[in-house]
């Protein structure tokens, strides 16, 4: 089981650092992903970190604002945000996939947690 810890009311330009960690399930095996959706948009995946040795994926609308990473001592997976938009609002979702070294776009997802709320708004 993923579970997601983090989400809240976040100023526009403000941070915010999400969690994503596993009960009886080593992150460490998989390519972790975070999708987001608001409501009435599709989900999308915002990020990803290969379970393999690889570079991380972001989609064009974080890139330079957020960081996806791990620690496998804690069995968690991050994700930091910076510069927070309205746009960066919704529901977060942790998601595990088969692990990779490039965490491709059609991954099929095995895993997904509950999500985290994130507002941006002032």
């Amino acid at each position: 089981q993923l579970v997601e810890f983090g989400g809240g009311l976040v100023q526009p330009g403000g941070s915010l650092t999400l969690s994503c960690t596993g009960s009886e399930f080593t992150l460490a095996y998989y390519d972790i992903h975070w999708f987001r959706q608001a409501p009435g948009k599709e989900r999308e995946r915002v990020s990803c970190t290969p379970g393999k040795s690889g570079r991380p994926t972001y989609a064009d609308s974080v890139k330079g604002r957020f960081t996806i990473s791990r620690d496998d001592a804690k069995n968690t997976v991050y994700l930091q945000m910076y510069n927070l938009k309205p746009g960066d609002a919704g529901t977060y979702y942790c998601a595990a996939s088969g692990s990779t070294s490039n965490c491709p776009k059609e991954s099929t997802i095995h895993y997904w947690g509950k999500g985290t709320l994130v507002t941006v708004s002032s």
